[in-house]
């Protein structure tokens, strides 16, 4: 293929390769051609010229394919206009020679349609440059047309257009010539020329006057003939002609007057054509003419409904549509006025109004169903149309309630719920009206029908209404029913009316999830034989009416309420559904009795139990098998009624991928709603709501607008087939194997489809080999023989089935044949639809069969090639399957196509050659077909420079760039939910990728669509700033302009304003891209870094466009937005709350915007606002005050007003007279309102507890800097927050704590449901209760806090005087006198530790992570007050099960900060357990009037030192403390290091969160011993120990800056802590404490020894502990002498090591060990350590210090030796100061040295003499001795001192003072352990 890459044709390379292959490598050729031209040098190209157009011309006479020749001609016209023209005639008049040539062979043809498409492209490209040769080639053009056949005719028509397009008005002489030559070819039989004609008229009529003028009526007589046996694509492009014409031609009143010429001539199904033409003609579309009969009215309805959802719904924009409704609300009125004329007209003298009113009800239902749209559409945004007394809506829809006709009647009720879904506040007085009408007027037939549609309607609603109505609405509707149901049988003249109205009420009902069921008609068998007897028509009638509706309720009960559904209540059920299946065994006989007019009622009734039973269990109903399957099968072989019936099935049944085989992809389009009529076998276009009223509450089935229950006839059938697939399983039946073998060779294509799939089901459920083989092998005879597509088409899908669902392995052993057969008849030109299968067919086998096809790619591939490059492109559904196989192609050879082989090669460009192939086809789908090949291709290669890069088709070339802008004007005008979602989903992945880098862009996108209000009294607009994005406006240019179209080729569609469901999806936009901005970097929440950054796109930078979109969306109409709004400010909120002002310090960024946070949240909290966005906006409240960005206590107040209004909201109680939402919406409100108090409160108590830890800062700042001062003053008082709060604690802690009471009651397991209070609770209704739970779930963590708090900062709230009268009943907790202060505690902290520990028993997943932090702060606070500490020290078993809980919370929440916070729960418990053993301990000592320090038999463990499971404190503590441990330190499992895969850990280095939990679970460690007695504490001693020297020998590693790391630090304090208790001096335990203790240091001991393995070990730290053993528990270790070698190594090794900071820290521990008042430890040491000392000091000499550390360990040492001199008895005193002053005399310099000498050589020089004069004058008799033998000593020291003293007074003066300093050790421990 690369060698097709030239800018000539290469000729060698093209006589080398094969017959079969020249056509790919010409049209390679060819499309690298078409890329160069346009970029290559123009002299090049005019070099090359003459020779390019003699190739090009010679390629036209070799017979190309379509895509070939397109791209022919396309190059050709290229080469001219970018090179000489001098040549272009000469080639014209070739290509008009081949066109005029008389050949008319097939094989000639293709060379003659490459001249027409040749003719076409040089005037499309050159147009009037080619001059005046136009009128010869548009003549020859014509008479070609003439003898053409149907391939040449749609060629030539392409090329006239292109000729008119590029010669524009110039071409005006020939307009009537091709004018009368097309027309005619309107009713061509080829479909794509009629396709062909249209586009070329429609291009004609540009410049054509007469075409909209003189010959207007003709053309559209000839649309309307050319729509007859049209298909799709014709009646879309006819459509387009027809009403581009008539726009072009009149006024619309005029132009809807031809349309209806049409409707009456054409009857509905030319309507349903010509719906295409987007042009309002309600009423003469509904013409009497056009609605002879039902269905036909049905049809045109729908045709009308059409035309005006496309009109009004997709052109029009928020304000145009409200201005809409009024006007249908106008029409409406009129209407009935009429209506209520006649009805009223007792004389019955206005026959011609009678037929009015028939006729009239089709426009009712047209203008209701669309105003119901409209609202439906506009959302909250339709409430001026509401509201507004001069439209009056919903009294004119209403009035509509008592129209004659139900279908009339049933619309308004659909356009009520539309109104109600729309605006809920709405629902409850509808609900009311009508309640109130119906009872009036239970006289009135058409009143009891029309209001009862109308209550069942707006029942069916209110699941789309979040916020529910109230429950008592639920009762008044089951009264109305069953008043309707008793007075049924009062009056015969209403009561079929009664009968259906009540029970269609309780069916609705049911949808509400009710538990009202009542039971129906159990009737024994003897009681209908008895009712068949006696009964007239009439009252049968009523009685099967009556039994309909009853079923119908009870499905409704057993589709919307299957938790009701228990057993006992089935088996109540099944009574009268069994009554029912024996009756229907008798209706025939009673229709013949009673006449056919029963026949209806008797369906209905069938209908209803299908229904039922299809939705119960089959076991239910096994004994009533035989007869039921018996009456389905009579069912839909149609046994009783054989007239011609069908199922709206077979096309949801068949496979979802064989749509291109039904058609059925139709669906898919813009016009599912019309086209639907004209499909065979579905009925799916006859849908109305009279079918069935049931449908009025049931929920809308997905993808429709409005439910269109399909005729009874269809529903019965439709009903029957899905119980028969239910029962089917269950009854064992012989293979009705020749019923599916039969169809497959059905002429109706569907059939086919169903016949093959079932084929290939039964093969699967089958699954033996034999019976596989035997269905291959009748098809493969079949396609063999057989000569007719019926059989070809359906046996070559059989095929595709039985290898679909069997398997490429099961099937493997048909493979070879299968593919041969269906290759053969790919082939097959003769009949594209058995191309179409058979590729078809070829695609599944290719999926199916996986690498097995691999040995047949190469010849599969070819043919695709090859038919992709031959067949005509009006044959759409043979490309869409060529797509199909290439995809499934790639997928099989996978990711081989990475490889380099030829064949592999070869393979890779046939692929990318079919692509490009498909890419450029007229159709859509083939276009997506490319599209998803190329991206599959893309993914396999990993490497898209191959691919070509396309961009969906309707994106404009200018939005490459990914804005975005395009795909958010779709989502205004799409009304397929499927596209939006998929807008949404491209936008979000445009988002991910590109919103950081393009930030302001996306910014400004957004801000555009929430900006573009629609003016209702929406929100200011404010002006688009201009200042930072000019640098990029040449990229934003375009972006203006982005809701105009999709694109250039789209400009005839009008903009429309963004409507709020693209405003709420911007707005969930921005809260993305905030989420996004703070992943990818935290600079975009820094001020001042984004201020030193010049470049680079910062979100901090545009927060005030942050701040005002959130605002202007959260005080929009629509609640949907407002909300969305509400979200973006509170994630603005939170996370900008701590960004710095940099320009005034101590500030924040957010503090300016005050103003705009208090605005946008004040309208939520007016009366009216609904309670979700009252709720939402309470808690952006609590975290605005909680953020602490202002600080001004009046600014402050401003929100918090806000709060205290609601508050007291709260306050009144919770019945309000006028509720509109259900009572959860109540409690979803207050709860809110309690939450947000609860956090402020939290935070306030958070700050003010930081400020008293704080310490007091005025004194200082006072008079050394008084602008810091004037700074601070500004800044909030610590305590200024709570005093906000404080005023409302009393009323406010009261209420958290009634509302944890409810928490509580609601989260009690099933079984103690009888404990809740029947009234329910402070803030739920038990009706409400499920719906209440899930409010209370989101909101009982930050009150529990709260009210730990509150506890705790009040002493469990006795108030004021608790210290006088500690028993007084508390007042704030409202407690009722009779209880004791203590029992008002234990109720509290039962209270609070039950919630929490329920919860954290088991937090869901969903839970967020706060809840279980504040549960655990809230433990923390709680036992921090004294009362609590008492009551769980006092219950042991609930701190056993507390700890236990928290055990289990850890193995499930894995954050640090969770583990973190369970362990301070830990210590606080323990803590309190200390607290209370102290406490039995003073007391049993006061008792006995003993001092002992410990008082044995007190603690856990008691003399045997058992700890018991379950019951100890202590053991729950330890399995939590060492989970923790091994968690964050798994080499302290010994288990681990066991087992044989294990490998040595290296000690890891812990994070910084991981140490500081390491170091608090040690210290808690340390202190369980003091819970036990000495026996108990023996049973956990040794784990504790072996975990202690665990974790230091873990964490004791090297840090930078010799710091000791938290769990070291907090290891040594453990051990210190556990050697110092006072177990040791407990005479009991001697001998193990000794034992342990020994131990303990052996494995430090051992844990020390230096290890290659552990180079970073921290030698000084294990030192301490070996010290801290010494020091501590010297009298255990004295006289063991392995201990005490190893501990002399350890300091060996460290004195010997090198390094001077571990020399300097080994001096100071050793000093310690030296000075031990037990002159039996520390004598061993000094013996063998102080000689290794003195050598060290006197090699100093040699070797002076070169930086200060080693300068310090020299110090450290020779105060080590000073101590040692000092212990020294006085005859030993001589020798000691032999070693120490000749040492130190050894360091002084001499005077000629010093002013040379480093600054720490002096140091050393003036440390030794310092150190010399202040020995002399302690020993002095020794110090004269020792100077005395060695005078060479005496002379250095001596000029030293002279040297010293020669220096100035003042220096000396000076110098003295320094040695004191210096004297202090200069390294410290941060901790001194010692």
């Amino acid at each position: 293929m690369e060698l097709a890459h030239s800018l000539l044709l290469n000729e060698e390379a093209l006589a080398q390769i094969t017959e079969a292959k020249r056509p790919v490598f010409i049209f390679e050729w060819l499309r690298f051609l078409d890329k160069v031209l346009v970029a290559a040098n123009k002299v090049d190209v005019k070099e090359k010229q003459k020779k390019l157009v003699e190739q090009l011309t010679g390629l036209i006479s070799s017979a190309p394919g379509p895509p070939t020749r397109k791209l022919l001609a396309k190059n050709l016209a290229t080469l001219y206009s970018i090179g000489d023209t001098f040549t272009v005639f000469q080639t014209l008049d070739k290509c008009n020679e081949i066109i005029k040539s008389k050949d008319d062979t097939p094989a000639y043809l293709p060379t003659k349609l490459a001249a027409v498409a040749c003719v076409g492209a040089f005037y499309e490209k050159m147009g009037r440059m080619l001059g005046s040769s136009f009128p010869d080639t548009i003549n020859n053009l014509l008479k070609a047309l003439k003898s053409a056949e149907s391939q040449g005719r749609g060629e030539i028509l392409l090329s006239l257009q292109k000729v008119l397009s590029g010669l524009g008005g110039a071409a005006a002489s020939c307009h009537r010539d091709i004018y009368k030559n097309a027309r005619s070819l309107l009713t061509d039989r080829s479909m794509a020329v009629r396709c062909a004609v249209a586009k070329c008229l429609l291009e004609l009529q540009n410049e054509a006057v007469f075409m909209w003028t003189t010959e207007l009526e003709s053309l559209a007589t000839l649309c309307f003939k050319a729509l007859e046996g049209s298909n799709y694509g014709v009646r879309v492009a006819v459509a387009k002609l027809l009403g581009t014409v008539m726009a072009t031609a009149l006024m619309p009143k005029q132009a809807a007057g031809l349309c209806c010429l049409c409707y009456y001539t054409g009857g509905s199904v030319a309507g349903a054509k010509l719906c295409h033409i987007p042009v309002p003609c309600v009423g003469p579309g509904l013409h009497p003419r056009a609605t002879q009969t039902h269905v036909e009215a049905v049809y045109s309805r729908r045709c009308v409904s059409f035309m005006l959802r496309a009109t009004l719904g997709g052109l029009l924009g928020e304000k145009a549509q409200i201005a809409a409704g009024k006007e249908i609300c106008q029409a409406i009125s009129k209407q009935m006025r009429a209506v209520e004329a006649v009805v009223n007209d007792l004389t019955g003298e206005n026959k011609a109004g009678a037929a009015d009113v028939s006729a009239s009800q089709h426009v009712m239902v047209c203008a209701l169903k669309e105003l119901g749209s409209l609202v439906q559409s506009l959302s909250a945004t339709a409430s001026p149309l509401i509201q507004e007394p001069s439209i009056g809506l919903l009294e004119t829809v209403s009035s509509v309630l008592l129209h004659p006709s139900m279908a009339a009647r049933l619309a308004a009720a659909w356009c009520l719920r539309c109104v109600a879904v729309a605006l809920p506040y709405q629902l409850t007085p509808l609900l009311d009206r009508c309640a109130e009408r119906i009872n009036n007027l239970k006289s009135s037939p058409e009143a009891v029908s029309g209001y009862s549609f109308a209550m069942a309607a707006l029942l069916g609603g209110v699941h789309q209404c979040p916020l529910g109505i109230p429950h008592s609405k639920g009762k008044l509707v089951v009264s109305i029913a069953e008043d309707l149901l008793r007075s049924a049988a009062q009056n015969s003249r209403l009561s079929l009316q009664r009968t259906q109205a009540g029970w269609l009420l309780l069916g609705a009902l049911m949808t509400l999830d009710a538990a009202l069921w009542r039971n129906v008609f159990p009737r024994s068998q003897k009681e209908l034989e008895a009712e068949k007897a006696r009964g007239d028509s009439f009252t049968w009638q009523v009685t099967l009416e009556g039994r309909a509706g009853a079923l119908c309720a009870m499905r409704s009960f057993v589709a919307h309420c299957p938790e009701l559904l228990t057993e006992d209540v089935i088996r109540r059920l099944m009574t009268p559904i069994e009554c029912a299946m024996t009756m229907m065994s008798h209706v025939p006989s009673i229709i013949k009795v009673h006449g056919a007019h029963l026949k209806a009622s008797a369906a209905m009734v069938r209908l209803r139990l299908y229904d039922i039973l299809a939705l119960l269990p089959p076991k239910t109903y096994e004994g009533s098998f035989n007869a039921l399957l018996r009456e389905l099968v009579a069912e839909f072989t149609l046994t009783d009624n054989s007239a011609n019936t069908t199922t709206s099935l077979l096309r949801s049944l068949c496979h979802y991928d064989d749509s291109v085989l039904m058609g059925s992809w139709l669906q898919e389009t813009d016009h599912k709603s019309i086209e639907d009529q004209l499909q065979p076998n579905s009925a799916s276009g006859s849908g109305a709501l009279e079918h069935d009223p049931s449908s009025i509450y049931l929920r809308v089935p997905v993808g429709e607008a409005i439910p269109g229950p399909l005729p009874l006839g269809v529903s019965v059938i439709d009903a029957s087939v899905a119980l028969f697939g239910v029962v089917f399983p269950h009854v064992s039946f012989k293979h009705s194997l020749a019923l599916v073998m039969g169809a497959l060779d059905n002429p109706n294509p569907i059939l086919r489809c169903a016949a093959g799939e079932a084929l290939g089901r039964m093969a699967q459920v089958v699954g033996e080999a034999t019976f596989i083989a035997r269905m291959a092998q009748t098809s493969f005879d079949k396609l063999k023989s057989a000569r007719d597509v019926v059989s070809r088409t359906g046996h070559s899908l059989a095929l595709g089935c039985l290898h679909r669902y069997v398997g490429g392995i099961g099937s493997g052993q048909h493979l070879k044949t299968s593919v041969s057969i269906l290759l053969a008849l790919a082939q097959d030109g003769s009949s594209h639809e058995v191309q179409t299968w058979a590729l078809h067919s070829l695609a599944l086998i290719v999926d199916s069969s996986g690498p097995m096809y691999r040995g047949y790619v190469e010849p599969t591939l070819s043919l695709v090639l090859t038919l992709l490059l031959t067949v005509p492109p009006s044959h759409t559904e043979v490309h869409q399957c060529l797509g199909r196989c290439l995809g499934a192609l790639i997928t099989t050879v996978g990711p081989e196509l990475q490889g380099n082989g030829a064949t592999i090669s070869t393979i890779r460009s046939s692929c990318l050659v079919g692509c490009a192939i498909m890419q450029d086809h007229s159709d859509s789908l083939v276009q997506a077909a490319a599209i998803s090949v190329c991206s599959s291709f893309t993914c396999l290669l990993h490497d898209t420079s191959t691919c070509p890069v396309w961009c969906p088709v309707s994106v404009s070339e200018h939005h490459r760039d990914g804005s975005g802008g395009s795909f958010v004007g779709m989502l205004d005008r799409e009304t397929d939910r499927k596209l939006c979602s998929d807008i949404h989903d491209t936008l979000g992945h445009m988002l991910s990728s590109l919103a950081v880098e393009k930030l302001s862009h996306w910014l400004k996108l957004c801000k555009d669509v929430l900006a573009a209000t629609t003016d209702v009294g929406g929100p200011v607009v404010f002006e688009v700033e201009r200042d930072e994005e000019d640098s990029e406006k040449n990229n934003e240019t375009d972006d203006d302009t982005m809701f105009t179209g999709l694109g250039d080729d789209d400009k005839s569609k009008p903009s429309v304003a963004p409507r709020w469901v693209t405003r709420v999806f911007a707005a969930d936009c921005l809260c993305r891209i905030i989420l996004l901005c703070e992943n990818a970097d935290k600079a975009h929440f820094d001020l001042a870094a984004a201020r030193a950054a010049k470049k680079g796109d910062l979100l901090v930078r545009h927060l005030s466009d942050l701040i005002r979109m959130a605002f202007m969306a959260a005080t929009d109409h629509s609640n949907q937005l407002r909300m969305a709004g509400l979200q973006a400010l509170e994630d603005i909120i939170k996370k900008f709350a701590s960004v710095p002002e940099p320009e005034f310090p101590g500030h924040v960024i957010l503090e300016q915007y005050q103003a705009n946070v208090g605005a946008a949240l004040r309208p939520a909290f007016s009366p009216d606002t609904p309670s979700d966005i009252t709720a939402k906006a309470c808690q952006v409240c609590s975290t605005w005050i909680g953020s602490g960005v202002v600080s001004d206590l009046n600014d402050l107040r401003r929100v918090h007003n806000l709060l205290v209004s609601s508050l007291d909201k709260v306050q009144t109680g919770k019945g309000s007279s006028s509720q509109l939402y259900s009572e959860s919406a109540t409690t979803m409100e207050k709860l809110a309102v309690l939450k947000a108090w609860a956090e402020v409160y939290v935070m306030a108590m958070k700050i003010k507890k930081e400020a008293e830890s704080k310490p007091a800062k005025p004194v200082k700042s006072g008079d050394e800097d008084e602008d810091e001062e004037d700074l601070s003053a500004d800044v909030l008082p610590p305590d200024s927050l709570i005093t906000l709060v404080q005023p409302e604690l009393p009323s406010l802690s009261r209420l958290w704590l009634a509302m944890l009471r409810d928490y509580a009651l609601l989260t009690l397991p099933a079984e103690f449901s009888s404990q809740l209070p029947p009234e329910g609770g402070a803030f739920y209704t038990p009706e409400t209760i499920d719906t209440a739970r899930l409010h209370y779930r989101s909101s009982w963590a930050p009150v529990l806090h709260a009210v730990a708090l509150w506890l705790n900062s009040t002493g469990f709230g006795a108030g004021e005087d608790k210290s006088d009268s500690p028993s007084a009943p508390s007042k704030a907790a409202g407690v009722t006198q009779s209880k004791t202060f203590e029992e008002t505690v234990k109720d509290r902290m039962h209270l609070i530790l039950g919630v929490s520990i329920e919860f954290l028993c088991f937090p869901r997943p969903e839970e967020p992570i706060e809840h279980v932090m504040s549960c655990l702060q809230a433990l923390c606070t709680l036992f921090d007050s004294p009362c609590a500490k008492m009551h769980i020290a006092e219950d042991q078993l609930l701190a056993v099960e507390l700890l236990n809980v928290l055990h289990r919370l850890l193995l499930t929440r894995d954050p640090p900060a969770v583990q973190l916070q369970v362990t301070a729960v830990v210590q606080e418990t323990i803590r309190a357990a200390q607290d209370q053993l102290l406490r039995q301990r003073t007391s049993k000592n006061k008792d006995e009037e003993v001092e002992k320090e410990s008082v044995p038999g007190l603690g856990e463990g008691g003399d045997t030192g058992e700890l018991v499971p379950g019951k100890s404190l202590v053991f729950a503590c330890m399995e939590l403390l060492v989970f923790i441990l091994v968690r964050h330190l798994p080499q302290l499992n010994t288990k681990v290091k066991e087992s044989p895969s294990h490998a040595a850990l290296r000690p890891q280095r812990l994070s910084e969160e991981s140490a500081r939990l390491v170091a608090h679970t040690v210290s808690i460690l340390a202190e369980l011993p003091s819970l036990c007695t000495p026996a108990g504490s023996m049973t956990i001693l040794p784990t504790v120990l072996f975990l202690i020297t665990g974790v230091l020998k873990e964490t004791a590693l090297k840090t930078a800056d010799n710091s000791v790391p938290a769990p070291v630090s907090a290891a040594l304090q453990a051990i210190k802590t556990i050697i110092t208790s006072p177990l040791a001096r407990e005479e009991s335990i001697k001998t193990q404490w000794t034992t342990l203790v020994r131990s303990s240091l052996a494995s430090v001991i051992e844990y020390s020894q230096p290890d290659d393995s552990r180079p970073d070990m921290d030698d000084i730290s294990m030192l301490t502990a070996i010290t801290l053993f010494l020091l501590s528990a010297g009298g255990e270790l004295v006289g063991v002498t392995v201990l005490q070698k190893g501990s002399m190594d350890r300091y060996r090794n460290a004195l010997n090591s090198g390094d001077p900071w571990m020399e300097a820290r080994c001096y100071q521990l050793l000093l310690s060990v030296f000075q031990h008042c037990s002159r039996a430890l520390s004598t061993p040491y000094i013996h063998a350590l102080a000689p290794i000392l003195v050598e060290k000091l006197k090699a100093v000499e040699t070797n002076r210090p070169k930086t200060q550390v080693e300068l310090q360990a020299i110090q450290e040492g020779v105060r080590v030796l000073e101590t040692l001199v000092g212990m020294g008895e006085e005859q030993n005193r001589v020798q000691l100061l032999a070693l120490l002053v000749p040492t130190l005399i050894s360091y002084l310099l001499d005077e000629k040295a010093i002013s040379s000498a480093s600054p720490v050589s002096k140091g050393l020089h003036e440390f030794a003499l310092q150190n010399l004069m202040r020995i002399g004058p302690l020993y002095p008799a020794a110090f004269k001795i020792v100077i005395g033998a060695a005078p060479e000593l005496k002379t250095r020291l001596e000029s030293a001192i002279r040297a010293n003293q020669a220096s100035s007074k003042a220096k000396a003066a000076a110098r003295q003072a320094q040695p004191t300093v210096q004297a202090a050790p200069t390294i410290k421990l941060k901790t001194s352990f010692f």
